[in-house]
């Protein structure tokens, strides 16, 4: 099958991850990804319909649609399937104002109705989509990474200290930034631990020495197996709970262990005592950088556990196949009714 994804663009980090990093698999399977970015101007959404009939699914990723972009949509799309994998039926953590917006609620009930499969990037999110459709029409489908572009962390026990790392954007560094205290008493309490940040902004902290990394694709894999220990935190949200875990699943990728407090899916990834620990308290995260620090090959054994726990539940393969799945049912089954509103 032809199959239209329409995305934010094409090197947009949920379209690399969660379409195009499965191109070659579906290919395999007889289908061919086309990725076309939405179009910005009034002129080229006048002749989306043009493209959205010469595909056999159309795959809108995250988009939630007016009314008049679902009656588009579903008048050319033969079949249509939503994927999403943060909870864009609400403001994100970063809003000033109330998490619940009644216009992002009412667009995404408007848009996955109007879909015939909805992909979720956790269980979470298709709980949320489950409220608005039959259970047939939904699939899980967590982001995925390709563990070839990640090199194992070597975990020698050097002089040069024990180095923490946290990779992602100047938008999610913000809920970094909310807890500048923890990172201090960490400096303070943890003799040795520096943090290696890896994003497109740097931030300072008076206490924990910070080593800034500009974001690269071509480079991120090498730069966090030169990391000793794999951080992160969320706001305890609903927000927070529609987020799918990347940064912990590339720590993992790396075979570093990791630490994060409880939310969301940070509990189902990091496995207490397995694959790194869930702390909450000052006292708990510093108790755990304090006690990997102090022991390579702990912190090997968690990363390679941590490894295969990727390869096995979350790498591209697996994504691929549970894709596969559910176009090859979405074939055999009656399209979705229109709901434009």
């Amino acid at each position: 099958m032809h199959l239209l994804a329409l995305v934010k663009s094409a090197d947009h980090v949920c379209c690399r991850y969660r379409l195009a990093a499965f191109r070659s698999y579906l290919a395999d399977a007889g289908h061919e990804l086309e990725l076309r970015a939405w179009p910005r101007s009034w002129f080229g959404r006048l002749f989306l319909h043009r493209h959205l009939r010469r595909a056999d699914v159309v795959i809108v990723q995250r988009r939630l649609l007016a009314p008049w972009e679902v009656l588009l949509v579903r008048r050319s799309a033969k079949r249509l399937v939503f994927d999403f994998d943060d909870a864009v039926f609400m403001r994100s953590s970063n809003t000033k104002s109330s998490l619940v917006s009644s216009v992002r609620q009412h667009g995404f009930a408007r848009t996955v109705r109007a879909a015939d499969l909805i992909i979720a990037g956790n269980e979470f999110l298709g709980n949320q989509a489950a409220a608005q459709i039959t259970a047939a029409r939904l699939r899980v489908v967590p982001t995925c990474v390709d563990t070839d572009l990640y090199p194992l962390a070597s975990h020698r026990q050097t002089a040069n200290g024990i180095r923490l790392v946290w990779i992602g954007s100047s938008s999610t560094l913000k809920g970094l930034e909310r807890v500048r205290d923890l990172w201090e008493i960490i400096g303070r309490h943890c003799p040795g631990v520096s943090l290696k940040l890896i994003c497109d902004r740097p931030m300072t902290l008076d206490h924990l020495p910070i080593e800034f990394r500009p974001w690269s694709s071509a480079t991120e894999g090498a730069e966090l197996a030169e990391a000793d220990i794999g951080i992160s935190w969320l706001p305890d949200d609903s927000w927070s709970r529609g987020k799918c875990g990347l940064k912990v699943l590339q720590y993992m990728a790396a075979g570093l262990p990791v630490i994060a407090n409880p939310v969301g899916v940070q509990t189902e990834m990091v496995r207490h005592g397995e694959t790194g620990f869930l702390a909450e308290t000052p006292e708990e995260w510093c108790e755990a950088v304090n006690q990997l620090a102090a022991d390579p090959a702990l912190r090997r054994r968690m990363g390679q556990e941590g490894r295969r726990i990727v390869e096995s539940e979350y790498s591209v393969a697996a994504g691929a196949a549970r894709w596969v799945a559910a176009l090859d049912q979405l074939a055999q089954t009656p399209a979705a009714e229109e709901v434009p509103a």
